[in-house]
């Protein structure tokens, strides 16, 4: 008879609070990651205690916040009301300890479990927090969550408020930085939606004093806005959009009390439908809602008592109704809008005029797509059954209930040889590989048709999942993984000219990355060592004791992939694709994929830098 696993109590083990939070943490921050994507884990840890510090702002105690972040170390100072000091150790280290279970002092605040402080705490090599109230101040330290110092309350003339320092653990975080456009950007967010509240990000000021009229503006750039940005609010919820001239796709920016909702959730359900019924109302007449959201670019905030979202990073809103005795987020949301949009389109006709003639053009463009369309959603769907580019993986984003969700990444792979690499040491629960046959098209300038007529962008279009609206987007993370030579460059270029063209809300979401690969390889008999650089081959050399053997990788298909796991594993290294709101995409696109050959030729030479190959290579070792 087989030996069978003994199932006691000696295998029931109950873990402290910081033991769960550092085995499991992506139930309590979402991803880890390295500070290259928004969602990655050291900015949720800004912006738990970030929440914190906009919770005291909402309920009337302290207008400026300073953030400062040097080498790492992050520094949170607030001017509320400070912790009251014989429970600061416990509001950080004790979980479900906090003082927004009394929906009196907080009603609408957004961090309502008591867990995001103490995430921080326990993740974090070093955590310090203070608070002074009352001419009295009380400090305590912690290293990854245990406390070391605990000294007694000390009198002091400084300000009242809570200050936090920590250290993210480069244990959990590894080869992690912050990245300040990131950074920035969450801090925008927060004064958009807070007037009056100014935030401090070394030494620099970030104030709004239009709300989300200030976010669109932000976002995207005036010529290509369609008429200018409607405003519209009242007392629980704020309503900015506009219409792009050039952008294909839908473009929403959702929050609740404060919570920058990614994922969208039932307020932008809502947001979306109510937006179709008053301008159906409106003009009377039933266009399709497709034609008039096309191009939308919008942004929504509420308030809601008692949020409940659909995981603990609250990036999806799950709540139905607005609080007790108030209606539901839906019928609040459309009787707003049925209201306040409709009195401004009555009042404001050219804009009315501006929004017709863009769901008739819509219109017409849907129609003239309408046969194309279909016949390549019948090629995608026999395509899905045995799609040879797509080595699908098993969790997706829209998967709310699996802790991995933010994982998932789609390689877009040149040739099948690096394909072949990636598809072998791939993690199969959150990596997908889509692999393309040669150089896509140069879809600049070209209308969405041609999205539909290419069969590769067709295909990709129906991997990603994203024909109709981001919502429903299948990766988090979308690479380009090409080599790094003049053929690789030029497929990343016309890929991301492809998305740009059609989709740019990808990117201004932070979803596009190049993919980093390792340009050497140095070892001895003892150690390997992977070099992304000049420098860091130089810094591998001087540690090396024997003779090295220098190898050069010319292309991705030279990586084996058992070497290949470890440049897509845990310390994978990513360039996110950002947009610089001063360039219009048109611009942009213009001047890269456009036939301004000679002033792209100037620019290149004016730019142009000579590398050369390196002769101490034949006296340092090996070159291969």
């Amino acid at each position: 008879m087989k030996n069978t696993a003994n199932y006691t109590e000696d295998n029931i083990r109950s873990l402290d609070w910081k033991e769960h939070i550092r085995m499991r943490p992506g139930m309590y921050i979402g991803k880890l990651g390295d500070g290259s994507s928004p969602d990655d884990g050291i900015y949720i840890l800004l912006k738990e205690i970030l929440d914190n510090c906009i919770d005291e702002f909402v309920m009337g105690a302290g207008k400026i916040i300073e953030i400062s972040i040097k080498e790492n170390i992050v520094k949170v100072r607030d001017y509320g009301r400070g912790i009251p000091l014989g429970k600061v150790v416990d509001v950080v280290s004790k979980m479900n300890t906090g003082g927004k279970y009394d929906s009196r002092a907080f009603k609408k605040s957004v961090g309502l479990n008591g867990v995001g402080t103490k995430a921080v705490n326990a993740l974090s090599s070093s955590f310090i927090v203070e608070s002074i109230r009352d001419k009295q101040s009380k400090r305590a330290l912690f290293n990854f969550g245990d406390l070391k110092s605990d000294p007694p309350v000390e009198s002091s003339s400084r300000r009242r408020g809570t200050k936090v320092e920590f250290i993210p653990d480069t244990t959990i975080f590894k080869n992690y930085r912050y990245r300040l456009e990131y950074v920035e950007r969450m801090i925008k967010n927060y004064v958009y939606l807070n007037p009056g509240l100014a935030v401090e990000l070394n030494g620099e000021k970030f104030i709004s004093e239009n709300g989300l009229k200030d976010l669109l503006t932000d976002y995207s750039n005036e010529a290509d806005l369609l008429y200018p940005i409607i405003h519209i609010r009242d007392k629980d919820i704020e309503v900015a959009l506009t219409h792009s001239k050039t952008q294909y796709s839908e473009e929403y920016h959702s929050f609740v009390n404060g919570q920058h909702t990614t994922q969208g959730g039932t307020h932008q359900s809502a947001f979306r439908e109510g937006l179709v019924k008053t301008i159906r109302e409106h003009f009377g007449k039933s266009y399709e809602a497709s034609d008039i959201r096309k191009s939308i670019i919008s942004a929504i905030s509420i308030k809601v008592m008692e949020p409940i979202f659909e995981s603990q990073t609250k990036t999806k809103l799950g709540s139905t109704e607005m609080g007790d005795g108030m209606p539901s987020v839906r019928s609040y949301i459309i009787d707003f809008l049925s209201n306040q949009l409709d009195n401004f389109l009555h009042k404001n006709p050219s804009v009315a005029e501006s929004i017709q003639r863009k769901i008739i053009q819509a219109e017409k463009e849907r129609k003239e797509l309408s046969g194309i369309r279909k016949l390549a959603k019948e090629r995608a769907k026999k395509a899905s059954l045995h799609n040879k580019k797509l080595r699908d993986c098993r969790i997706h984003l829209p998967d709310l209930k699996k802790d991995r969700r933010l994982d998932s990444t789609l390689f877009i792979t040149e040739g099948d040889s690096a394909s072949g690499s990636i598809t072998k040491s791939r993690d199969v629960n959150t990596q997908a590989v889509f692999s393309l046959r040669g150089k896509p098209l140069n879809s600049f300038g070209m209308s969405k048709k041609i999205v539909y007529e290419n069969e590769e962008f067709n295909l990709l279009q129906a991997a990603l999942n994203i024909e109709d609206t981001l919502e429903d987007l299948r990766y988090n993370n979308i690479v380009i993984a090409t080599d790094a030579d003049v053929d690789g460059m030029h497929i990343r270029l016309l890929l991301i000219t492809f998305f740009l063209q059609f989709f740019p809300e990808l990117i201004k979401e932070g979803h596009l990355y190049i993919l980093q690969t390792p340009l050497y390889r140095v070892r001895d008999k003892k150690q390997t060592f992977y070099c992304y650089n000049e420098q860091e081959r130089k810094e591998s050399l001087q540690k090396i004791n024997g003779k090295p053997e220098i190898t050069r990788f010319k292309g991705l298909g030279e990586i084996s992939p058992d070497e290949f796991k470890y440049f897509i594993g845990d310390d994978i290294r990513l360039d996110p694709v950002m947009l610089d709101k001063h360039t219009t995409i048109e611009q942009l696109l213009l001047f890269y994929m456009g036939k301004n050959t000679p002033d792209r030729q100037k620019f290149i030479i004016e730019n142009l830098k000579v590398e050369l190959d390196f002769a101490e290579d034949q006296k340092e070792g090996v070159l291969q």
